[in-house]
């Protein structure tokens, strides 16, 4: 399963850098890794998460 999340308005590379971290933590602990990041023109940011499957497949 993937999700995406978007970033609003954050003009500034610091202030961008830190909700990307902090949203990535978070969706870290439900389960979801980052897989790509895009900062846009616009000054927002996507971010896409997948699904870490925590179940093994069988040996």
């Amino acid at each position: 399963m993937y999700k995406t999340v978007v970033i609003k308005y954050t003009p500034k590379v610091k202030e961008m850098a830190a909700k990307i971290e902090s949203t990535a933590n978070e969706m870290e602990q439900k389960g979801f890794e980052l897989i790509s990041c895009a900062i846009m023109p616009s000054a927002k940011g996507i971010l896409v998460f997948k699904k870490v499957d925590e179940v093994s497949a069988p040996a």
